[in-house]
């Protein structure tokens, strides 16, 4: 059996000025999303961008209201830091006992001057007052709390009562001062203090003052002279201080 005849293949002939045929140059299928993608992540950066922009704008607003709230409280209300000095220091007992422990008690009369016109002050409860001699500490009161108004002068009256242990190196370093007339002391005080503008209230800080004080003697039998007196003072807020001023 003889095979059927080959289907007819049709050829088209080229002329010499056609050139050749080649195939199409291979074109890239591009996602109809991916404009959309990389759209969509720019819009994304510039909203983050923008937020950031308005956060530093709202910081810097609030910096500069807090400025021209400072200034105008400085220039309506003219603050003034509050002073403080020892009127009397009074010796009720000064007792050094055969066990080398010594009984005290001191009177002290603190005067806090108020020179301003326009703010005042309140003083807390919470406080303590230290007498120290050669970082050993003599006695120890406190005082109740009250409002300073403006103007103001107030004397406070501490009792301070203590018993610790004296040694006979503070015995002997105490009894050569006694000899020169010049016996220090150290005065130390934690208040807290608030201050009033008006009806407004401010959120007390720590005050911590300390005193150099030198007397005279510590006679019971004798009222003693205040020789030199120096306070120093520090600030501070839940633990936190300031550097200290004089």
């Amino acid at each position: 059996m003889n095979p059927g005849p080959y289907p007819q293949q049709n050829y088209v002939m080229l002329n010499k000025d056609q050139g050749s045929l080649r195939p199409p140059p291979y074109r890239r299928n591009v996602s109809r999303y991916s404009s959309y993608g990389r759209r969509s992540s720019g819009d994304g950066g510039s909203c983050c961008l923008n937020c950031i922009c308005c956060c530093y704008c709202w910081l810097f607003f609030l910096l500069i209201l807090t400025a021209a709230i400072t200034v105008a409280i400085y220039v309506i209300y003219q603050p003034k830091m509050p002073n403080y000095s020892i009127d009397s220091f009074n010796v009720e007992a000064f007792n050094v006992q055969s066990d080398y422990s010594l009984n005290a008690q001191f009177d002290v009369n603190v005067r806090a001057n108020n020179p301003n016109e326009r703010i005042a002050f309140r003083y807390g409860g919470d406080n303590y007052v230290i007498v120290m001699y050669s970082g050993t500490n003599l006695c120890s009161g406190k005082f109740p709390g009250f409002h300073q108004s403006e103007k103001n002068n107030t004397v406070i009256k501490v009792v301070l009562n203590g018993k610790s242990e004296f040694g006979s190196g503070l015995q002997e370093a105490l009894t050569e001062n006694r000899r020169n007339g010049k016996i220090p002391l150290v005065v130390k005080v934690k208040v807290p203090v608030g201050v009033v503008l008006g009806r407004l209230k401010l959120r007390q800080v720590n005050v911590f003052a300390n005193c150099s004080l030198v007397l005279d003697s510590l006679d019971p039998n004798k009222k003693p002279n205040i020789l030199s007196s120096k306070f120093t003072y520090t600030f501070g807020l839940d633990g936190y201080h300031l550097d200290p001023i004089d």
